[in-house]
């Protein structure tokens, strides 16, 4: 296809900074996996029915659902120990999907796989505080690549990246002048947004693989099912309350008590 005839020109773009910034990200991650003896992994493993080379690095749930994910740092057994998502959004409304998706498959292969310490995702552009705390509240470490900075990175090519959703003449500008960028400047966009991040990632992915530190029990969750369907998740930070509660004469009693929040009660806090 012309790059030049393309329909939608600015989601043309978007995703090639996507693609750039996936590049870089997976380039500097794989250099800390193999410099900590773990490896990294971005595509598939083996080959499709048609005998191609697996492109796509697939997951499974503990129900056989399958995922697909940017990748994955795992030990010599190939278990997984960190998952990776990197993500570019120019528009807040798609947030609550991406955003959702992440904590969801994140939450789905942690169940399976036993051995994921962590789960870290690489966001940049346009994302909303209640997006990064839903993903927050999953455990997933975020690190953010604001949309300005794209903008300033792409500004000295002569790029102009913050146009109006329907201002379709500037998106094609965009993409036109983007095409005219030699492989090296693309990929010099790509190392440039992770560059404002290495240092914190680099640190976090560190701490993630330091088998030195002496694991500890920081939560216990107790989760009852009735047989009608209701759900009650308990937790504790101490294990003989847990105990203590697990030992109790009928666990049914905690399905009696009515202290489930009305459907009009107000949202929580999520900026304390």
């Amino acid at each position: 296809m012309n790059n030049m005839n393309i329909q939608n020109p600015g989601s043309a773009l978007g995703e090639a900074i996507g693609s750039e910034l996936e590049k870089a990200l997976n380039n500097f991650l794989e250099q800390i996996a193999d410099q900590e003896g773990y490896h990294f992994i971005s595509e598939g493993v083996g080959t499709t029915r048609q005998g191609k080379p697996r492109k796509i690095l697939l997951m499974y749930d503990q129900f056989g659902t399958q995922y697909k994910i940017d990748a994955v740092i795992t030990n010599h057994a190939m278990q997984p120990i960190i998952l990776f998502e990197s993500k570019y959004l120019r528009y807040t409304k798609h947030n609550r999907d991406k955003g959702s998706w992440i904590c969801n498959t994140h939450s789905a292969l942690r169940r399976r796989y036993s051995s994921i310490r962590s789960s870290i995702a690489v966001l940049a552009g346009n994302w909303t505080d209640t997006s990064l705390a839903m993903m927050t509240s999953y455990d997933i470490n975020i690190f953010m690549i604001p949309f300005q900075l794209i903008c300033e990175l792409l500004s000295q090519h002569d790029i102009e990246f913050n146009w109006r959703e329907k201002d379709r003449d500037i998106a094609s500008q965009a993409w036109s002048q983007y095409c005219s960028l030699s492989l090296e400047e693309k990929a010099e966009i790509g190392e440039e947004m992770v560059s404002s991040i290495k240092n914190p990632l680099e640190r976090t992915v560190l701490n993630i693989l330091d088998d030195s530190l002496t694991r500890e029990v920081n939560k216990l969750s107790v989760e009852l099912h009735s047989n009608l369907g209701e759900i009650k998740r308990f937790e504790f930070l101490d294990i003989t309350d847990a105990i203590s509660f697990l030992n109790r004469d009928d666990l049914t009693e905690a399905f009696l008590t009515t202290d489930s929040i009305s459907l009009f009660d107000p949202p929580p806090n999520l900026n304390p």
